[in-house]
């Protein structure tokens, strides 16, 4: 045996090629399962004793020699082909681009962010929803046309898409005791035609703060802080009365055009302000619904729309362009969040 050890090492020795399926076949030859330096490991224990010494270091040698001059020649084949090929190894790599994050996912992660420093924790929920917590808890009355199939996608009579996460505050009120201070961001559904300022699907992001004492003064702060973050220090914002179900009193709310700095253009038909989002105090009814005693406690509630705050703040002026999957579109947004 020791004379096919030194037989194989002068093989090893005189082996040469750039052909990397050729020092393959060499490998596999001599070192695979079956190859003839790995049966000579095999019979070592056949040896006699005497020889076990020098063939066990010689069977060494040789087995380091070939895996030593088989990974040198795959190096040179590789670096062959590449010449064959007009590839320049020594340049470098091409840069791994890193996909980003959608404009709807940048702003919504700002908007918490934003609300997180002022103690607000975020809450979500399902989005199928039972009616209770969709439109009974939050104080809609059976003929209120949300609950109209033209206007709300039911799956079957006691239940829904939501249409706001609203339901998500319910459900935080009848498992917490206040105070309660929360932001339920999340997918909406209604029943709307696809067009440049509306879509079947869209994003809100509601807050609820329950605790005694709050007052509507409290509400006006809170936005005006949330819309100077937002949009810029100069940011001013509008209250107008209006109506919601849930809040009373109820009012929307405007903040002053980004494009024309409050002076009127044809974006905010030169009223100089555009509108961003509803808000009220919590209902008094709202509040016993879900068990909280509307007498010891007084709360406020606010949602606002994404898609909407994302057109006003990167002047986007179509709301379709964020489910169309546009790279061309998409690849305009970089943030940190």
């Amino acid at each position: 045996m020791l004379v096919k050890v030194e037989e194989l090492s002068k093989e090893v020795a005189g082996f040469n090629s750039s052909v990397a399926e050729e020092v393959e076949q060499f490998r596999i030859r001599l070192l695979g399962k079956k190859g003839e330096i790995t049966a000579l490991l095999k019979e070592f224990r056949n040896v006699p004793v005497e020889q076990k010494k020098e063939f066990g270091q010689k069977i060494n040698i040789l087995k380091n020699a070939a895996l030593e001059k088989i990974e040198a020649l795959k190096i040179k084949a590789e670096e062959t082909s590449a010449a064959n090929h007009g590839l320049d190894l020594s340049m470098p790599a091409s840069p791994f681009e890193l996909g980003g994050r959608h404009p709807l996912s940048v702003v919504r992660n700002e908007i918490i962010s934003i609300f997180n420093r002022i103690g607000f924790a975020v809450s979500e929920g399902p989005e199928i929803e039972d009616d209770w917590h969709n439109f009974t808890a939050l104080n809609f009355p059976e003929e209120h046309p949300a609950r109209d199939m033209q206007d709300t996608f039911f799956i079957d009579p006691e239940t829904a898409l939501r249409t706001h996460t609203s339901s998500v505050q319910v459900r935080v009120m009848e498992n917490s005791t206040p105070p309660i201070r929360t932001i339920s961001p999340g997918r909406l559904f209604r029943n709307e035609a696809i067009s440049a300022r509306a879509h079947c699907i869209f994003h809100q992001v509601e807050g609820l703060y329950i605790d005694k004492d709050v007052s509507f003064s409290d509400l006006k702060q809170t936005l005006l802080y949330f819309a100077k973050e937002m949009f810029g220090e100069k940011t001013k914002i509008r209250l107008r009365p209006s109506y919601f179900p849930f809040t009373e009193p109820s009012a929307e709310v405007d903040v002053s055009c980004q494009l024309c700095n409050g002076k009127g253009c044809n974006v905010c038909k030169h009223t100089g302000f555009l509108e961003i989002m509803g808000c009220g105090m919590v209902d008094p009814n709202v509040l016993e619904n879900a068990g909280i005693d509307s007498k010891v406690y007084s709360g406020f509630a606010f949602g606002m729309g994404i898609e909407r705050i994302t057109m006003l703040k990167y002047q986007v002026n179509d709301l379709r362009h964020f489910f169309e999957n546009d790279l061309r579109f998409l690849k305009q947004f970089k943030t940190a969040y």
